[in-house]
Protein backbone atom coordinates (compact mmCIF):
# COMPACT_ATOMS: atom_id res chain seq x y z
CA UNK A 1 0.00 0.00 0.00
CA UNK A 2 1.80 3.57 -0.91
CA UNK A 3 1.61 6.39 1.03
CA UNK A 4 -1.13 8.98 1.54
CA UNK A 5 -0.78 12.40 3.12
CA UNK A 6 -2.27 11.24 6.38
CA UNK A 7 -0.61 8.15 7.03
CA UNK A 8 1.25 7.61 10.37
CA UNK A 9 3.96 4.77 11.47
CA UNK A 10 5.93 3.42 13.69
CA UNK A 11 9.64 1.33 14.00
CA UNK A 12 7.97 -1.50 12.58
CA UNK A 13 5.50 0.08 9.61
CA UNK A 14 5.88 2.17 6.71
CA UNK A 15 8.43 4.31 6.27
CA UNK A 16 9.49 3.49 9.90
CA UNK A 17 10.92 -0.21 8.88
CA UNK A 18 13.43 1.81 6.67
CA UNK A 19 14.55 3.37 9.97
CA UNK A 20 15.13 0.36 11.69
CA UNK A 21 16.78 -1.30 8.58
CA UNK A 22 19.45 1.80 8.76
CA UNK A 23 20.02 0.98 12.17
CA UNK A 24 20.36 -2.74 11.82
CA UNK A 25 23.01 -1.86 9.03
CA UNK A 26 24.79 0.33 11.99
CA UNK A 27 24.92 -2.70 13.88
CA UNK A 28 26.61 -5.11 11.24
CA UNK A 29 29.25 -2.33 10.06
CA UNK A 30 29.94 -1.54 13.95
CA UNK A 31 30.54 -4.74 14.59
CA UNK A 32 32.76 -5.32 11.31
CA UNK A 33 34.54 -1.58 11.79
CA UNK A 34 33.50 -0.36 8.55
CA UNK A 35 34.58 2.46 7.58
CA UNK A 36 35.27 3.38 10.91
CA UNK A 37 32.00 4.20 12.34
CA UNK A 38 30.96 3.10 16.33
CA UNK A 39 27.23 3.06 17.23
CA UNK A 40 26.63 0.51 20.28
CA UNK A 41 23.04 1.64 20.55
CA UNK A 42 22.09 0.08 16.94
CA UNK A 43 21.86 -3.49 17.88
CA UNK A 44 19.46 -3.24 21.25
CA UNK A 45 17.46 -0.46 19.39
CA UNK A 46 16.39 -2.91 16.63
CA UNK A 47 16.43 -5.94 19.18
CA UNK A 48 13.80 -3.82 21.08
CA UNK A 49 11.44 -3.11 17.60
CA UNK A 50 11.85 -7.08 16.94
CA UNK A 51 11.27 -7.56 13.78
CA UNK A 52 12.22 -10.83 12.61
CA UNK A 53 15.19 -11.17 10.70
CA UNK A 54 16.48 -7.46 11.37
CA UNK A 55 16.78 -7.92 15.12
CA UNK A 56 19.11 -11.28 14.15
CA UNK A 57 21.42 -9.28 11.82
CA UNK A 58 21.62 -6.62 13.94
CA UNK A 59 22.83 -9.13 16.59
CA UNK A 60 24.95 -11.25 14.40
CA UNK A 61 23.22 -14.33 15.01
CA UNK A 62 23.04 -14.04 11.56
CA UNK A 63 26.12 -13.83 9.13
CA UNK A 64 25.61 -10.36 6.74
CA UNK A 65 27.49 -12.13 4.55
CA UNK A 66 25.05 -15.02 4.06
CA UNK A 67 22.96 -12.61 1.67
CA UNK A 68 25.28 -10.31 -0.23
CA UNK A 69 22.96 -7.16 -0.64
CA UNK A 70 22.97 -6.93 2.72
CA UNK A 71 26.34 -6.92 3.11
CA UNK A 72 26.52 -4.14 0.28
CA UNK A 73 23.60 -2.19 2.70
CA UNK A 74 25.61 -2.34 5.41
CA UNK A 75 28.62 -0.79 3.42
CA UNK A 76 26.57 1.80 2.07
CA UNK A 77 25.39 2.85 5.34
CA UNK A 78 28.38 2.65 7.22
CA UNK A 79 29.65 5.52 4.51
CA UNK A 80 26.58 7.38 4.87
CA UNK A 81 26.66 7.55 8.78
CA UNK A 82 30.43 8.26 8.82
CA UNK A 83 29.34 11.32 6.16
CA UNK A 84 27.36 12.77 8.65
CA UNK A 85 29.11 12.14 11.86
CA UNK A 86 31.77 14.07 10.85
CA UNK A 87 29.59 16.75 9.48
CA UNK A 88 28.29 16.73 12.95
CA UNK A 89 31.78 17.18 14.41
CA UNK A 90 33.10 19.08 12.34
CA UNK A 91 30.21 22.15 12.99
CA UNK A 92 30.43 21.81 16.31
CA UNK A 93 34.30 22.21 16.43
CA UNK A 94 33.54 25.56 14.13
CA UNK A 95 31.43 26.81 17.05
CA UNK A 96 27.93 25.70 16.41
CA UNK A 97 25.97 25.10 18.99
CA UNK A 98 22.50 23.93 18.02
CA UNK A 99 22.30 20.84 15.98
CA UNK A 100 18.73 20.25 14.78
CA UNK A 101 17.88 16.28 13.47
CA UNK A 102 15.10 15.61 11.15
CA UNK A 103 13.39 12.49 10.88
CA UNK A 104 15.70 11.20 13.66
CA UNK A 105 14.31 7.89 13.58
CA UNK A 106 16.31 5.24 15.70
CA UNK A 107 19.54 8.15 15.25
CA UNK A 108 21.35 7.96 18.38
CA UNK A 109 24.05 10.64 17.80
CA UNK A 110 22.56 12.58 20.87
CA UNK A 111 24.16 9.26 23.18
CA UNK A 112 27.13 8.47 21.06
CA UNK A 113 29.23 11.52 19.64
CA UNK A 114 31.49 13.65 21.39
CA UNK A 115 29.72 17.17 22.18
CA UNK A 116 30.94 19.87 23.90
CA UNK A 117 28.91 20.81 26.73
CA UNK A 118 27.05 24.04 26.01
CA UNK A 119 25.77 21.86 22.54
CA UNK A 120 21.80 21.71 22.30
CA UNK A 121 20.80 18.76 20.28
CA UNK A 122 16.88 18.87 18.82
CA UNK A 123 15.59 15.51 17.60
CA UNK A 124 12.46 15.77 15.35
CA UNK A 125 10.16 12.75 14.70
CA UNK A 126 6.54 10.91 15.29
CA UNK A 127 5.44 11.10 18.28
CA UNK A 128 5.51 7.12 19.16
CA UNK A 129 8.90 7.22 17.05
CA UNK A 130 10.42 9.67 19.84
CA UNK A 131 8.27 7.51 22.65
CA UNK A 132 9.79 4.61 21.68
CA UNK A 133 13.45 5.68 21.20
CA UNK A 134 13.75 7.59 24.23
CA UNK A 135 12.25 4.70 26.57
CA UNK A 136 14.17 1.48 24.98
CA UNK A 137 17.56 3.99 25.46
CA UNK A 138 16.76 5.01 29.19
CA UNK A 139 15.80 1.06 30.44
CA UNK A 140 19.46 0.26 28.93
CA UNK A 141 20.99 2.70 31.19
CA UNK A 142 21.78 5.04 28.58
CA UNK A 143 22.08 8.79 28.86
CA UNK A 144 22.77 11.42 26.15
CA UNK A 145 26.23 13.25 25.70
CA UNK A 146 24.73 16.47 24.97
CA UNK A 147 21.68 18.84 26.20
CA UNK A 148 18.73 16.85 24.11
CA UNK A 149 15.37 18.06 22.99
CA UNK A 150 13.65 15.65 21.99
CA UNK A 151 10.15 16.86 19.81
CA UNK A 152 7.40 14.22 18.63
CA UNK A 153 5.76 16.21 15.73
CA UNK A 154 5.31 15.36 12.30
CA UNK A 155 7.03 16.99 9.75
CA UNK A 156 4.02 17.68 7.91
CA UNK A 157 2.49 20.01 10.94
CA UNK A 158 4.11 23.20 12.31
CA UNK A 159 7.22 21.89 12.89
CA UNK A 160 8.93 25.24 13.23
CA UNK A 161 6.65 26.43 16.12
CA UNK A 162 7.49 23.33 17.73
CA UNK A 163 11.04 23.54 16.94
CA UNK A 164 10.98 27.47 18.86
CA UNK A 165 8.90 26.08 21.66
CA UNK A 166 11.66 23.64 22.64
CA UNK A 167 14.15 26.84 22.47
CA UNK A 168 15.75 26.86 19.73
CA UNK A 169 17.05 29.97 18.53
CA UNK A 170 17.07 30.96 14.75
CA UNK A 171 19.07 34.33 15.24
CA UNK A 172 21.96 31.66 16.07
CA UNK A 173 23.56 29.34 13.51
CA UNK A 174 22.22 25.97 13.79
CA UNK A 175 23.51 22.25 11.98
CA UNK A 176 20.90 20.45 10.25
CA UNK A 177 20.65 17.12 9.87
CA UNK A 178 18.51 15.08 7.26
CA UNK A 179 19.36 11.90 6.52
CA UNK A 180 17.67 9.43 4.46
CA UNK A 181 14.97 11.92 4.61
CA UNK A 182 13.88 13.76 1.01
CA UNK A 183 13.40 11.00 -1.28
CA UNK A 184 10.51 10.07 1.23
CA UNK A 185 9.06 13.39 0.77
CA UNK A 186 6.53 14.74 -2.10
CA UNK A 187 8.78 17.09 -4.11
CA UNK A 188 6.50 19.98 -3.19
CA UNK A 189 6.96 19.20 0.48
CA UNK A 190 11.06 18.84 0.29
CA UNK A 191 10.52 22.69 -1.20
CA UNK A 192 8.56 23.77 1.84
CA UNK A 193 11.05 22.10 3.97
CA UNK A 194 14.23 23.33 2.75
CA UNK A 195 12.60 26.53 3.02
CA UNK A 196 11.46 25.92 6.17
CA UNK A 197 15.31 25.72 7.15
CA UNK A 198 16.22 28.24 5.51
CA UNK A 199 13.98 30.48 7.32
CA UNK A 200 15.12 29.22 10.87
CA UNK A 201 18.63 29.73 9.43
CA UNK A 202 21.32 32.05 10.93
CA UNK A 203 24.05 33.29 8.57
CA UNK A 204 26.98 30.34 9.16
CA UNK A 205 24.35 27.96 9.33
CA UNK A 206 24.93 24.41 7.74
CA UNK A 207 22.68 21.73 6.38
CA UNK A 208 23.66 18.47 5.15
CA UNK A 209 21.23 15.57 3.56
CA UNK A 210 21.29 13.88 -0.21
CA UNK A 211 20.95 15.29 -3.14
CA UNK A 212 17.72 13.48 -4.60
CA UNK A 213 17.20 13.33 -7.83
CA UNK A 214 13.17 12.86 -10.11
CA UNK A 215 11.81 9.81 -9.69
CA UNK A 216 9.32 8.57 -12.30
CA UNK A 217 6.81 6.37 -12.34
CA UNK A 218 8.69 3.76 -13.96
CA UNK A 219 11.99 4.06 -11.74
CA UNK A 220 9.22 2.78 -8.82
CA UNK A 221 8.37 0.10 -10.88
CA UNK A 222 12.36 -0.91 -11.78
CA UNK A 223 13.09 -0.39 -7.58
CA UNK A 224 9.79 -2.62 -6.62
CA UNK A 225 11.19 -5.14 -9.00
CA UNK A 226 14.79 -5.07 -7.63
CA UNK A 227 13.60 -5.32 -4.18
CA UNK A 228 11.11 -8.24 -5.27
CA UNK A 229 14.49 -9.81 -6.71
CA UNK A 230 16.28 -9.62 -3.48
CA UNK A 231 13.73 -10.83 -1.21
CA UNK A 232 13.67 -13.84 -3.11
CA UNK A 233 17.22 -14.51 -2.94
CA UNK A 234 17.10 -14.01 0.44
CA UNK A 235 14.01 -16.46 1.20
CA UNK A 236 16.03 -18.67 -1.12
CA UNK A 237 18.31 -18.69 1.54
CA UNK A 238 16.04 -18.96 4.48
CA UNK A 239 16.53 -15.50 5.42
CA UNK A 240 12.77 -14.14 5.59
CA UNK A 241 13.36 -10.33 6.80
CA UNK A 242 10.01 -10.73 9.00
CA UNK A 243 7.91 -7.82 7.52
CA UNK A 244 6.79 -7.14 3.65
CA UNK A 245 7.28 -3.54 2.92
CA UNK A 246 7.76 -2.36 -0.70
CA UNK A 247 10.04 0.54 -0.73
CA UNK A 248 8.82 1.56 -4.05
CA UNK A 249 5.88 2.26 -2.38
CA UNK A 250 7.17 4.84 0.14
CA UNK A 251 8.31 7.07 -2.64
CA UNK A 252 6.71 9.97 -4.73
CA UNK A 253 6.77 9.76 -8.31
CA UNK A 254 7.24 13.69 -10.28
CA UNK A 255 10.07 16.26 -11.49
CA UNK A 256 11.49 17.22 -7.97
CA UNK A 257 14.07 20.25 -7.62
CA UNK A 258 17.72 19.00 -6.72
CA UNK A 259 18.41 19.85 -3.41
CA UNK A 260 21.60 21.45 -3.70
CA UNK A 261 20.23 23.71 -6.59
CA UNK A 262 17.39 24.83 -4.71
CA UNK A 263 19.78 25.69 -1.31
CA UNK A 264 21.77 28.07 -3.55
CA UNK A 265 18.84 29.82 -5.13
CA UNK A 266 18.55 30.02 -1.13
CA UNK A 267 21.90 31.63 -0.53
CA UNK A 268 23.47 28.19 0.53
CA UNK A 269 27.07 27.31 -0.46
CA UNK A 270 26.33 23.83 -1.42
CA UNK A 271 29.32 20.91 -1.41
CA UNK A 272 28.80 17.41 -2.93
CA UNK A 273 30.35 13.96 -2.67
CA UNK A 274 29.03 10.84 -3.81
CA UNK A 275 29.37 7.24 -2.86
CA UNK A 276 32.62 6.18 -4.14
CA UNK A 277 34.37 9.42 -3.32
CA UNK A 278 33.04 8.44 0.50
CA UNK A 279 34.22 4.62 0.16
CA UNK A 280 37.80 6.26 -1.29
CA UNK A 281 38.18 8.41 1.54
CA UNK A 282 36.86 6.02 3.70
CA UNK A 283 39.14 3.30 3.16
CA UNK A 284 36.66 0.97 1.91
CA UNK A 285 36.48 -0.68 -1.77
CA UNK A 286 33.76 0.45 -4.06
CA UNK A 287 32.78 -2.59 -6.02
CA UNK A 288 30.67 -2.14 -8.81
CA UNK A 289 28.18 -4.44 -7.68
CA UNK A 290 27.64 -1.97 -4.23
CA UNK A 291 27.01 1.11 -6.57
CA UNK A 292 24.93 -0.49 -9.75
CA UNK A 293 23.14 -2.13 -6.32
CA UNK A 294 22.47 1.09 -4.76
CA UNK A 295 23.21 4.30 -6.84
CA UNK A 296 26.10 6.27 -6.45
CA UNK A 297 24.55 8.08 -3.70
CA UNK A 298 25.27 11.72 -4.00
CA UNK A 299 25.39 13.78 -0.20
CA UNK A 300 24.86 17.38 -0.06
CA UNK A 301 26.53 19.95 2.68
CA UNK A 302 25.89 23.65 2.47
CA UNK A 303 26.89 26.79 4.53
CA UNK A 304 24.20 29.85 4.30
CA UNK A 305 26.42 32.88 3.76
CA UNK A 306 25.02 36.63 4.66
CA UNK A 307 21.50 37.12 3.69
Amino acid sequence: MGRVDSDTWDLATSVGVTATAVAMNRAIATRANIAGISDPYAEPLVSAVGIGAYARYARGEIDGAAADDISRMADGIAARTRFYDDFVTDAVDSGIRQVVILASGLDARAYRLRWPSDVVVYELDQPQVIEFKTRTLADLGATPAAEHRTIGVDLRDDWPAALRAAGFDSSEPAAWLAEGLLVYLPPESQDRLLDNITELSAPGSRIATENTATISSDDLVMISERMQEMRGRWLDKGIDLGVDVDVAELFYPGKRSEAATYLAGSGWRPVLRTSSELFAEYGMPASTEVLSAFGDITYLSATLGER
